[in-house]
């Protein structure tokens, strides 16, 4: 494996802890269409906060001619020498929730125009079974002229990379492998045990491995919406819900999961993915999409009690103030990829309130961009009816929120985490 020359094709969350990964065994060329990107990491800084300032410069090189070590570019040409090309790049849904396969095919036809020969293709974008082979393999050939499992190869390593966790990173995670022949499918297996300490599994076909990383998704989604259910259930009979699950929990088998806001580009997004197949073969899956569908109206939810709960407490909730700590779609990361948290910011701006979003990891320059919002870092000074606490920001952990509330003002924590009084959670 000493030939190996590797091309990460897209430098998010995903594409770049992989590309360090492999940069401290092979020569590895990071490839991205954003200039800015490009830039930022070749001087040695990751505003996504995946891998640190300093490991990162560890790593990066001056020039794509290297024995290993990592030179990001966004010329095609500097990717034209290697023999992997790995691409990473985003799958969302649309509005409608249909897979968006659009930033798939654009890399596969980058990745065509400088396909050689014995070259392998991996893919660890999530899919549904049968994108690889059915969507992006048609691409790849008609682009470079070339023929599958003659003249170049493919396989599929679902990405596992969980954002803003710095116990389980890329290599602590074991990883899923697959070809496109069962020799292709061990050279792929073997690439990725070089590096990943945790180990590897190698699945019989690459259907499979896509299959799975869908319903790994999709089977934490369905138990966040049980226990969201659970929670509008035990709120209504005025009993503790995180009081319940404790208890629950004493059982060696019970699963830990907690109420809360479902967003992000995996949880939120995945089960769509295995949905539409589904459908696509004449059936409908009613557990799946009612466990979407339950996590997607938590926002609504979460807002509607906060209004309930200043109502009862003699608030006018028109023109009132209110601020919400978070915007993120998880906690101590900035990533603001499909975060739950607008939905309970709009669904509040819905009774005519006026909401105030601090974070201090979220970029506002971002959210303005994807959701045409303003936030804000700096801790706001003045009094407010309510407070919802939507992420759980570390930060947050060491504020005094009671002291920003005006008299009767409501405190509603979203996620359980806080210690002293509050008003409700979920």
């Amino acid at each position: 494996m000493n030939d190996i020359k590797i091309a990460i094709i897209g430098l998010g969350y995903v594409g770049l802890p992989l590309a360090r990964l492999f940069s401290v065994k092979y020569p590895v060329i990071g490839f991205d269409i954003n200039a800015n990107r490009v830039s930022e990491l070749q001087s040695g800084t990751d505003r996504t906060l995946e891998v640190e300032d300093s490991v990162l410069q560890a790593v990066i090189q001056e020039s794509p001619n290297m024995k290993t070590g990592l030179f990001c570019t966004n010329n095609l040409e500097n990717i034209k020498d290697c023999n992997v090309y790995i691409v990473t790049v985003p799958t969302p849904v649309d509005s409608t929730n249909r897979p968006i396969l659009i930033p798939l095919y654009k890399s596969s036809e980058t990745v065509g125009q400088v396909l050689k020969k014995g070259d392998i293709v991996i893919y660890e974008s999530t899919v549904y079974p049968g994108v690889t082979e059915e969507e992006c393999v048609p691409v790849l050939e008609k682009i470079s002229g070339l023929k599958f499992n003659e003249d170049f190869f493919v396989g599929y390593s679902p990405e596992r990379i969980n954002p803003g966790d710095k116990e389980h990173t890329v290599e602590k995670i074991l990883k899923v492998t697959s070809g496109s022949t069962p020799k292709i499918g061990q050279r792929v297996n073997d690439l990725y045990a070089s590096v990943i300490t945790a180990g590897t599994h190698l699945a019989p076909s690459i259907k499979v491995a896509e299959a799975a990383k869908v319903i790994e998704n999709s089977q934490r989604d369905i138990n966040i919406a049980f226990v969201n259910e659970l929670a509008k259930i035990f709120n209504l009979m005025e009993i503790d819900t995180h009081a319940v699950l404790e208890a629950a929990g004493t059982k060696w088998n019970f699963l830990p999961f907690k109420p809360g806001l479902v967003g992000g580009h995996c949880i939120g997004v995945d089960p769509y993915y295995l949905a539409q197949k589904a459908q696509e073969f004449g059936y409908h899956p009613e557990i799946i999409l009612t466990g979407r569908r339950m996590n997607d109206g938590m926002g609504k939810y979460v807002a509607s009690e906060v209004i309930k709960l200043m109502v009862q407490n003699d608030i006018k909730v028109k023109g009132s103030k209110i601020l919400v700590l978070g915007i993120t779609f998880k906690e101590n990361c900035p990533d603001v990829r499909n975060t739950k948290a607008v939905d309970v910011i709009n669904n509040l701006k819905s009774y005519g309130t006026e909401v105030t979003v601090f974070d201090p990891w979220a970029s506002p320059s971002e959210v303005k961009h994807e959701y045409g919002m303003d936030t804000t870092k700096e801790i706001p000074k003045s009094k407010f009816d309510a407070i919802v606490l939507a992420v759980a920001h570390q930060e947050f952990l060491q504020m005094n929120l009671r002291s920003m509330l005006s008299k009767n003002g409501v405190l509603y924590d979203v996620k359980g985490i806080l210690t002293e009084h509050v008003d409700a959670r979920l």
